[in-house]
């Protein structure tokens, strides 16, 4: 991959590309929005209704990601190593003798592996069982594809937005910085949906929940936060993952729908929605506050204080919230604790609405201990990350 640096040409480039947002960007940031609400769909068709066919509108709508990305990106590559624009080569890489920016050449590859996962998807669900769990291996392949589409789509942002702010140009770098943002809120979403079957409500009275979250959410958390120069860039995308994830509670189950698997344990006459999101808000908006004043510290620094920071609040907000869900007062159409699957048993700890394998005492406190360790390790990671992303042109 060659990297040669031309500063005269980049500014140029920066200078005549940066009047506007292009609109491949605009079609990277649709296909995030597609996945991420078509993911959603699709769980809850899977606990509405069962995987009665490939060919459902919630397949479709994460499949778009796929096209939607191949179509910006793919342009991108072919338009910049064909013709050869210089303001585009002035901000490119080059791999096997294509050119284009870094991030186009990883959401085509997520484009790529999404749309492998597709057939792959539809042989396993037919030689194991029309519907299983949320990670399997063809569900990984996807994801990790969502994961690059979403990574690439998050470059391609950083390096406009970068060129924009060079260029003087503060209107459209404001611009891109909000986009930025936005997919950064979906990418968390994306990430606490990979997570979902060790975060549902009834797990979060022990450490694994936690240590599961410390794994990988402070390192999306710093690299947004170093990479956006957004003060509040933490808040931000967590306030975007549960605003999210709570109109999925009260849009989904707007729309009928009834079982076509068996056992069917619940009559279910409408969508089930997802369980309310976590309090991610609290450990977020307590590092915006620490990393404000901790920016210019080394990154191995910053993640030993980031670990307790980020778990504990987390802990000290969900572990009694997650108290109120059990209860009927959350028994509403906001906190959604009544929904439950078709295939659900009535003796399931989600049903008797019990806390599965409770933890106390040294055993939930060496856990607690093991998941600030995760998110400092992780946090170390992203501040890493951040730094370079921050001075991404190409």
């Amino acid at each position: 991959m060659a990297t040669t640096w031309n500063s005269t040409a980049l500014r140029t480039e920066a200078t005549e590309s940066t009047r506007s947002i292009p609109w491949y960007l605009w079609c990277a940031v649709l296909a995030v929005t597609s996945v991420s609400i078509g993911a959603h769909w699709d769980v809850s068709w899977h606990r509405s209704i069962g995987r009665d066919s490939f060919w459902t509108p919630a397949h479709m709508a994460i499949y778009a990601c796929g096209v939607l990305a191949a179509i910006s990106c793919g342009y991108l590559v072919l338009y910049t190593s064909f013709r050869k624009p210089a303001q585009l080569t002035a901000s490119s890489v080059e791999i096997f003798g294509l050119h284009a920016p870094l991030g186009a050449f990883i959401a085509s590859w997520g484009g790529i592996a999404m749309m492998t996962s597709a057939p792959f998807d539809n042989w396993w669900h037919n030689a194991y069982g029309l519907d299983v769990k949320i990670i399997s291996p063809p569900h990984t392949l996807l994801m990790l594809g969502v994961f690059a589409v979403s990574v690439g789509t998050l470059m391609l942002l950083l390096g406009a937005m970068n060129r924009a702010r060079q260029a003087g140009n503060d209107t459209i770098a404001r611009q891109l910085q909000w986009l930025l943002l936005y997919v950064g809120g979906l990418m968390v979403v994306f990430q606490m949906f990979f997570r979902m079957e060790y975060t549902w409500d009834v797990s979060l009275h022990g450490a694994l929940a936690y240590q599961t979250m410390a794994i990988g959410m402070p390192t999306m958390f710093a690299v947004l936060w170093v990479s956006s120069r957004n003060r509040w860039a933490c808040t931000w995308t967590a306030a975007i993952y549960t605003v999210f994830v709570i109109g999925a509670i009260l849009i989904l189950p707007l729309f009928p729908a009834e079982p076509k698997l068996g056992p069917v344990y619940h009559m279910v006459t409408t969508f089930i929605p997802p369980k309310f999101p976590i309090l991610l808000l609290v450990p977020a908006f307590h590092l915006d506050l620490l990393w404000t004043r901790t920016q210019t510290w080394k990154p191995w620094l910053i993640a030993l204080i980031t670990g307790p920071v980020f778990v504990l609040p987390l802990v000290a907000a969900e572990w009694p919230f997650a108290s109120f869900l059990m209860t009927p007062a959350a028994a509403n159409r906001f906190f959604g604790t009544m929904y439950f699957d078709y295939s659900m048993p009535p003796t399931s700890y989600d049903v008797l609405r019990k806390f599965w394998n409770p933890e106390q005492g040294a055993t939930l406190w060496t856990g607690l201990l093991l998941a600030m360790l995760f998110a400092s390790v992780s946090t170390w990671l992203g501040v890493k990350l951040g730094r370079w992303m921050r001075e991404l042109q190409r």
